[in-house]
C-alpha cells in the first residue's frame, strides 16, 4: 500500500521528481567514472613500472632491502625454482645480481650500477630487455658483452663496439676488474638511472664478482595484480626459508604507492564534495515536497494513517527516486567507462614528457572494477537516505490540524 502510494506521489510533480532525479544519475555517473579513471590509471602505471624492472614481486636476502650489497645473497636451491614453477598465477621469473663498481673508458671513467640478469628469464617478466635506444641487447648470460644507459655513453665519450673496463669490489672483499664490449644502450626515461645503468650476463657478473651461483634477487611476473597476496604466501609456505623475504611491488617501490595514496585521498576528497552537493539538492526537493503537501499530511493523519506509516512514506519515495537513479547511472557510468578502456585519453606535448620522465604512461584509462559501482551506489544512497531525515522529521512532529491549516 505504502510503496503504491508512493510511486503515485512521486510522479504528481514530474518537474520536481526528475531533477531529482537528473542529480543522483549526474552523481553516479561522476563519481563512477571519475574513480574508474582512477583506478584504471593506477593499475595501468603500476603495471608499466613493475614490468618495466622491478617485477610485481621480488624473492630477495632478508637483509636486502635495507642494506642492497652483495652479501645480502642467496643460493637458488631446486625448491625454489620448484616453487616457483608450481605456484598458480606465476607467469616468470628472473635472478638478479646487484653491484656497484666503475666504468673506465680511454681517460673517462664513472661510477656505475651494475645488473647482472637472465636476458631470456628477463624477457618473460620485465620490459627493459626491449627498451634498446641503440645496438642491441646481448643474448647469451655469460658473453662478455654489456648493454649500458644512453646517458653512461654519452658521458664516457664512447660508441657501441668500443671495449670498456669494469672495476668492481667482489663478494670475497678482492677488487675484480675485467673488460666488457658495449653492445647496446637502453632508454628508460630516467636520465640519473641512464647515467651509470649497466646490465651484463648474470654468469659474467657472477664472475666478476666472485658471487659463485649466488644471487641478490629474483623478480617475479604475476598473471594479475590481484593476486599478489595470495601468490606471496604461497611461495612463503613453499619456499620455508628464514633468510629469505618474499615482497610486493608496494614494498619494494614503497615511494610509487604513497604518489598513488596521496592522490587517491583528493580524488575521494573531490567525489565526497560532489555527493555532499547532490545531497543538499535532495534535501532541498524532498523538503520542497514534503512542505508542499502538508495540507495532504494534515487530512490523511485526520482519518487516522499511523505518524509513522507517513514518515515511512517520504522515506520510500526517496528510495524509489534514489534506485531508478542508481540504476540510470551505474548504466551510464559502465558506459563510459568502457569506452574510456577501449579508447584511452592519452596526453602530448610537454605533458607526455612529464609522465615519460617518471616512466608513467601519458594515457588515463578507466576500469569496470566491480568495487567501484558498489561504493558508489552505497555512498549516495547513504547520503540520500540521510537528507531525508529533517523531512521525515517535520512530517514525524506534524499535526493533523496543523497541517489541514497550512497554506
Amino acid at each position: 500500500m505504502l510503496l503504491k502510494l508512493a510511486w503515485r506521489n512521486i510522479w504528481k510533480n514530474k518537474r520536481r521528481s526528475l531533477i531529482t532525479l537528473a542529480a543522483v544519475v549526474f552523481a553516479a555517473v561522476m563519481a563512477i567514472a571519475m574513480r574508474g579513471i582512477q583506478l584504471g590509471t593506477y593499475a595501468l602505471n603500476i603495471r608499466s613500472v613493475v614490468e618495466l624492472f622491478s617485477g610485481y614481486l621480488q624473492i630477495q636476502n632478508k637483509n636486502y632491502l635495507n642494506n642492497p650489497s652483495l652479501s645480502a645473497n642467496f643460493s637458488v636451491h631446486n625448491n625454489i625454482i620448484n616453487a616457483l614453477k608450481t605456484t598458480k598465477g606465476i607467469l616468470g621469473y628472473a635472478p638478479r645480481i646487484y653491484a656497484d663498481g666503475l666504468i673506465s673508458y680511454k681517460d673517462n671513467s664513472r661510477g656505475a650500477a651494475i645488473f647482472g640478469i637472465e636476458p631470456d628469464k628477463e624477457k618473460n617478466v620485465t620490459t627493459f630487455v626491449q627498451n634498446i635506444n641503440s645496438g642491441k641487447f646481448f643474448t647469451s648470460d655469460s658473453s662478455n658483452e654489456i648493454v649500458v644507459g644512453e646517458q653512461l655513453l654519452k658521458n664516457l665519450d664512447a660508441k657501441i663496439g668500443d671495449e670498456v673496463v669494469l672495476l668492481a669490489q667482489c663478494y670475497d672483499g678482492t677488487l675484480g676488474n675485467q673488460k666488457f664490449k658495449i653492445v647496446g644502450t637502453v632508454k628508460l626515461g630516467v636520465q640519473e638511472l641512464e647515467a651509470s645503468l649497466i646490465f651484463m650476463g648474470l654468469k659474467s657478473a657472477q664472475s666478476l664478482l666472485i658471487m659463485g651461483g649466488k644471487v641478490n634477487v629474483i623478480a617475479v611476473k604475476a598473471d594479475n595484480l590481484k593476486n599478489l597476496g595470495a601468490i606471496e604466501n604461497s611461495l612463503s609456505e613453499k619456499i620455508k626459508n628464514p633468510d629469505l623475504r618474499i615482497l610486493t611491488w608496494n614494498k619494494v617501490n614503497p615511494e610509487l604507492e604513497q604518489a598513488i595514496q596521496l592522490d587517491n585521498v583528493s580524488g575521494i576528497f573531490f567525489l565526497g564534495i560532489l555527493i555532499v552537493i547532490v545531497a543538499f539538492g535532495i534535501l532541498n526537493t524532498v523538503l520542497m515536497s514534503v512542505i508542499e503537501r502538508f495540507k495532504e499530511f494534515g487530512v490523511v493523519l485526520a482519518i487516522g494513517m499511523p505518524q509513522m506509516n507517513l514518515t515511512y512514506l517520504v522515506y520510500i519515495e526517496t528510495l524509489l527516486l534514489t534506485f531508478i537513479g542508481l540504476f540510470i547511472g551505474n548504466v551510464l557510468g559502465a558506459a563510459v567507462n568502457y569506452f574510456l578502456i577501449i579508447h584511452p585519453i592519452t596526453f602530448g606535448g610537454e605533458l607526455k614528457q612529464l609522465y615519460e620522465i617518471y616512466h608513467f604512461l601519458p594515457q588515463l584509462r578507466s576500469t569496470l572494477e566491480p568495487s567501484i559501482f558498489l561504493n558508489v551506489s552505497l555512498s549516495i544512497l547513504t547520503i540520500s537516505l540521510l537528507s531525508c531525515l529533517y523531512p521525515a522529521y517535520k512530517v514525524y512532529k506534524l499535526e493533523a490540524l496543523k497541517g489541514i491549516r497550512h497554506t
